[in-house]
This record gives C-alpha cells, sequence and structure tokens, in this order.
C-alpha cells in the first residue's frame, strides 16, 4: 500500500478541495472531508494508473516537512 500526504484547503464558497504534492495536477474536491478523502484516493489511483501506462513512475524526491514558527 503506498502513502501520499494531501494538503487540504477549505474553499470559501463551501466545501474542501485537496492537492498531492507527490503527484503534480492531482486534485481533488468534496463537501465534506469524508466525501473529499474518497474522491482524492480515486485520484490518486488514476493518477498512478496513467504513470503506469507511460512506465512513469512518481517522483520520489519530493518532501513533506512540518515547520514550527
Amino acid at each position: 500500500m503506498l502513502t501520499y500526504a494531501i494538503v487540504i484547503h477549505e474553499d470559501p464558497d463551501g466545501g474542501y478541495w485537496a492537492e498531492v504534492p507527490a503527484l503534480p495536477g492531482c486534485y481533488s474536491q468534496g463537501e465534506s472531508v469524508d466525501e473529499l478523502k474518497a474522491n482524492i484516493r480515486e485520484a490518486i489511483a488514476g493518477v498512478l494508473e496513467v504513470l503506469k501506462e507511460e512506465g512513469r513512475e512518481p517522483d520520489e524526491h519530493i518532501q513533506i516537512l512540518d515547520v514550527a514558527i
């Protein structure tokens, strides 16, 4: 099982959207966080399938850091 970090944004007009830093161009949205999580899983699977079909792999050099200020 692969694990990817996602960044969740609250949409000012309602709902949420998310991006996957390790998979540029991989975005999804949902009315609730639970719906968003289901949708982003589907988006990740789709991007990974396309990469596989093209003989490519996700960028392994992406790093996600928490920074305290």
